[in-house]
């Protein structure tokens, strides 16, 4: 394909990519910050350029574009996309609107980057795969936000598992804890609604873990087997809201709506099976996502919270001194780090919006298809439903004795 051209017939490379994003709290200031980033640390092909940000408080958004440099501010999304000074659009907002979002900003013949999960159902994650294939002939991209990928240290397990390190897998345990939701007092956000979410820990966490795991595996998972658990189903009403009362529910409280947990087990095409645990319930664990890929050769484990690392044993060594080692990713000859630092200046969990914003960059200057693809949140989304499915098979009903 060839590079794309501008609306004044200049060529694709070294023109400005301007970005326009509808979201800009936690996530908005994460990709934000990937935007502004990317350019001054990589020799990027395209410029990218915070044209606009939206959203619906017109005090607040103005507020973020002002505090994160965006050149102007809007609060109707679909003015946002109709817009002749935006390229690509960025949604950073909850799981209900991705679909309707993405649908029309590729209707608008822009190019989409869109937060993970894809959507809340496979249904809307199918239709906005279908739409993206699509607006691929018309030169249009698509990716899904799973920035777990562009961890240097994940970007080198994915370079070793392909290259056999490890031989055949075996077993892979994926765990991603956190702890947010440990106090019954916390209010009932979105996250906690399913027509808001989809989904709790499994769509929030698990999305992430499942993507994570089928990367490094390089193969998809083909079954699963699950349970899920809520263990506070009522909280209190976000200061100011009016609506999510349930019938029985106590006056100033909504019923939660999606897992606060969710464990299950699965099996990749060739054979190899996999453990997974995605819970908010975890006290004392703030981001604690592992994985942790065992061969017939070798074993490789990955901690978020020390994740300039890679554990790495190497199965094929006498016994007498073989074991796990430490490899710090830092060298500039590993994924990403050769515009960085020099070796032994850590990265961080930031780094990973700079790296997805560079990938993104670069696949529309070239004209191929970034990854992950609108099909590959597709594939994750059938994962979560999957579980889903089987969590629901799996429940019994225990009644509470007197």
């Amino acid at each position: 394909m060839e590079h794309p051209q501008q609306p004044d017939g200049s060529p694709g490379r070294q023109a400005p990519l301007r970005v326009g994003m509808i979201g800009y709290a936690f996530m908005g200031a994460a990709h934000t910050h990937g935007w502004r980033t990317a350019g001054r640390v990589f020799d990027l092909p395209r410029r990218p350029v915070l044209a606009a940000i939206c959203g619906r408080d017109a005090d607040a958004v103005r507020a973020a574009a002002d505090r994160h440099g965006w050149a102007d501010a809007e609060t109707d999304w679909r003015t946002l996309i109709a817009r002749d000074d935006i390229d690509l659009v960025d949604i950073c907002t909850p799981g209900d609107s991705h679909a309707e979002i993405a649908l029309a900003a590729l209707a608008a013949g822009k190019h989409v980057l869109c937060e993970k999960p894809l959507a809340n159902t496979v249904e809307e994650a199918e239709a906005m795969t279908a739409a993206a294939e699509r607006a691929y002939r018309n030169g249009q991209l698509t990716m899904v936000g799973f920035n777990y990928r562009r961890v240097p240290a994940t970007a080198l397990a994915r370079t070793m598992v392909a290259q056999g390190r490890l031989g055949a897998l075996r077993h892979l345990r994926v765990t991603y804890l956190q702890d947010w939701l440990v106090d019954r007092e916390f209010p009932l956000t979105w996250r906690l609604r399913k027509e808001s979410a989809g989904s709790g820990s499994l769509g929030d966490l698990g999305a992430h873990i499942v993507d994570l795991a089928q990367y490094l595996a390089g193969e998809e998972l083909a079954g699963v087997s699950a349970l899920t658990q809520t263990f506070v189903r009522e909280r209190p009403l976000p200061l100011g809201a009016t609506s999510g009362l349930a019938a029985g529910a106590v006056a100033g409280t909504g019923t939660v709506t999606v897992d606060d947990a969710a464990l299950f087990t699965g099996r990749f095409a060739s054979g190899a099976v996999a453990s997974f645990e995605a819970t908010r319930y975890a006290t004392g664990r703030k981001n604690a996502l592992r994985i942790e890929l065992n061969g017939e050769h070798g074993s490789l484990a990955f901690d978020l919270e020390r994740l300039n690392e890679l554990s790495y044993h190497d199965g094929t060594e006498p016994a007498a001194h073989a074991g796990f080692r430490r490899i710090l990713v830092t060298e500039p000859d590993h994924p990403y780090l050769d515009a960085w630092w020099p070796p032994g200046h850590g990265l961080g969990y930031e780094h990973t919006f700079v790296h997805q914003a560079r990938d993104l960059v670069h696949a529309i200057a070239e004209g191929h298809r970034p990854r992950p693809s609108f099909a590959d949140g597709l594939q994750v989304q059938r994962v979560l439903a999957a579980v889903e499915e089987s969590a629901q098979k799996n429940s019994v009903y225990t009644p509470v004795a007197g």
